[in-house]
């Protein structure tokens, strides 16, 4: 006999005189199971085939007194731990357990149920402890049999709490009536999960290598704020850096931006920028232009789309759709039309308020029911599409150069002479004469709408994606023209403007709602509805938007006529980098050196 087993016939004679003098058998009950599954474990490398027997027939031996009782208070796993060559039967208890006057290497079994993962196993939630490492997997079930317990429930949990993964992966490819792909968080009422196999069964389709996705992380994320709201076929999310710049001074209040970006140099030269301005701090207005849609609608004839247009621009009937507008929404109240008039076809371009929200899903809800009350008055109306490129929205567009949308943003500063020296290393007039040809003379050239600046769009990109706004939506939104002019008594300081008429910002609705963006929301206070004044908080995003564009500008535009802008992307985007990518192995990226950015 060797040492091992000695210990182990020790150790149950010690728990059998234990209950025998001391504790009372349903405590000795439990006290054996966590024992011989603790020392079984740890036995895992030794061969103990004659006592293996002999300590699972200890443990049904022990079964079997208690039958009435455990049968009654709890629900066992049995599963199958390879101990050597052998197999030893073993029953894990699930339910809670009662603390004894004394056990045997307590606390580490504690330790293994309270500081572990948990995975799915028939239904159960199982500790992937040693011994949960060594499970054998069965084989999967029919399909009949599968289907059946999918749709049923037990003790308020779903069916496929009781189905393994591949078994649900088995129901998905049997056909879409059963369990969708796009579905599968909701049939197995589990987010993460649900990723866990959607990932699994892309791959096989895809014919992708197992270890593909392994970089692209779907754990630890609350999916209930994506479903049905941000994202649909949920493979998991794409991490991006959010580094912040300030503090901007802003309108006498002091703002650190967060900016998600992976261009180098961005943020540090930013924070440059907002060095600079914070100086005599940055004064802005604010103007709720309005969200727009524009249906295109078809008459039968130029004169019956000009009586339309007639029709509709009269007082009495405007207010009758206005009427009809705004009863679709607590916040969206239409602020005018404007009717554009194309052969036959009316551009019906509604501009509407709508407080904190972006307010594009606001608008098009109003708008097509406007339209409704437009077709009682003329039946004949085709619509053509609820939009109709008038509005115009992630296009560039002159209209929205000149009316604006969304939220109209003017900001102003001097820099004294002395910033433009210490912390921008160049002079008011060398910046003025690069404006001028640059940003001015250059984007005519280029036949440029709304691009009357250096990079307001990386800005806005960078803010848009920290905060959950459309990223889509920094093609209008980066409208900018940017204006310098010599300032004061020697006209050494610098005045600067930046005039953005087409700001679409929302604090509330899309991707405002997940964690990372409302926290980054947070940091500028402007998160959520401003209960006091709607809106207020969507003008005030975009007034820091605005003055971070001015950092930019202000800061590219000294690198620019330092010849500045190369060496520092060198140093904060091009780190001597090493990609190796040779055949269908993923990338290695080493970096040989990294700049710290003060």
């Amino acid at each position: 006999m060797s040492a091992d087993q000695i210990v182990i016939l020790i150790l149950f004679i010690a728990l059998v005189i234990k209950f025998i003098f001391f504790e009372n058998r349903e405590d000795l009950h439990d006290q054996i199971r966590q024992s011989t599954v603790s020392i079984a474990v740890k036995s895992s490398q030794t061969q103990l085939l004659p006592l293996e027997a002999s300590a699972a027939n200890s443990i049904t031996a022990l079964d079997k007194p208690f039958g009435a009782i455990v049968g009654q208070e709890e629900e066992n796993l049995k599963v199958t731990c390879n101990l050597s060559n052998t197999s030893m039967p073993i029953e894990l208890s699930m339910r809670p357990r009662r603390i004894p006057l004394f056990t045997i290497e307590e606390q580490n079994t504690a330790n293994a149920f309270t500081q572990t993962e948990f995975d799915y196993c028939d239904g159960a939630i199982v500790p992937l402890s040693e011994c949960n490492q060594l499970l054998k997997l069965r084989s999967p079930r029919s399909l009949e049999e599968c289907l059946e317990i999918l749709n049923s429930t037990e003790d308020g949990i779903a069916g496929a709490a009781n189905l393994s993964d591949e078994e649900i992966v088995n129901i998905v490819n049997a056909g879409g009536q059963y369990c969708p792909l796009h579905k599968i968080e909701t049939v197995i009422d589990d987010p993460v999960r649900g990723v866990k196999i959607r990932r699994q069964i892309i791959s096989g389709r895809a014919k992708l290598a197992s270890d593909r996705l392994e970089s692209l992380p779907y754990k630890h994320f609350d999916y209930k704020r994506v479903m049905n709201a941000c994202c649909e076929n949920v493979l998991g999310y794409v991490p991006i850096p959010v580094g912040y710049a300030g503090p901007l001074l802003l309108d006498g209040a002091k703002y650190y931006v967060p900016m998600a970006t992976t261009e180098g140099a961005l943020v540090a030269s930013t924070n440059r920028g907002c060095k600079a301005l914070s100086v005599r701090g940055v004064t802005s207005y604010v103007e709720d232009v309005g969200m727009t849609r524009a249906p295109c609608v078809r008459f039968a004839s130029v004169a019956r789309a000009a009586e339309a247009k007639r029709w509709i621009n009269d007082e009495t009937n405007y207010q009758r759709i206005k009427a009809e507008f705004d009863s679709t929404s607590r916040f969206g109240r239409l602020k005018e039309c404007h009717i554009a008039m194309d052969g036959p076809q009316l551009y019906i371009r509604f501009v509407a308020l709508t407080g904190d929200a972006m307010g594009m899903n606001m608008v098009s809800k109003g708008a097509e029911m406007a339209l409704k009350c437009i077709k009682r008055e003329f039946p004949d109306m085709q619509i053509i599409s609820l939009s109709g490129n008038f509005c115009c929205d992630k296009k560039p567009a002159a209209i929205n150069w000149i009316k604006g949308r969304g939220k109209r943003v003017v900001a102003e500063c001097i820099i004294p002479a002395a910033t433009l020296r210490s912390v921008l290393k160049t002079e008011a007039k060398t910046l003025v004469e690069c404006n001028k040809l640059k940003n001015m003379g250059g984007s005519a050239m280029a036949g440029s709408i709304g691009g009357n600046n250096a990079h307001a769009a990386n800005m806005v990109t960078a803010v848009f994606l920290a905060t959950g706004q459309d990223p889509a939506q920094n093609v209008t939104s980066s409208n900018c023209s940017t204006g310098m002019e010599c300032w004061g008594e020697n006209n050494e300081d610098l005045y600067m403007t930046c005039t953005m008429p087409s700001l679409e910002v929302g604090t509330v609705g899309g991707g405002t709602g997940l964690p990372g963006q409302s926290a980054c929301l947070d940091m500028l206070g402007v998160r959520g509805a401003n209960a006091e004044h709607p809106g207020d908080n969507a003008k005030k995003l975009a007034q820091i938007v605005c003055a971070t564009v001015m950092a930019g500008e202000l800061s590219l535009m000294a690198a620019l006529v330092n010849s500045d802008l190369v060496k520092s992307h060198m140093r904060h985007n091009r780190s001597s980098i090493a990609v190796n990518a040779k055949g269908n192995n993923p990338l290695n990226v080493t970096v040989s050196s990294c700049s710290k950015i003060s």
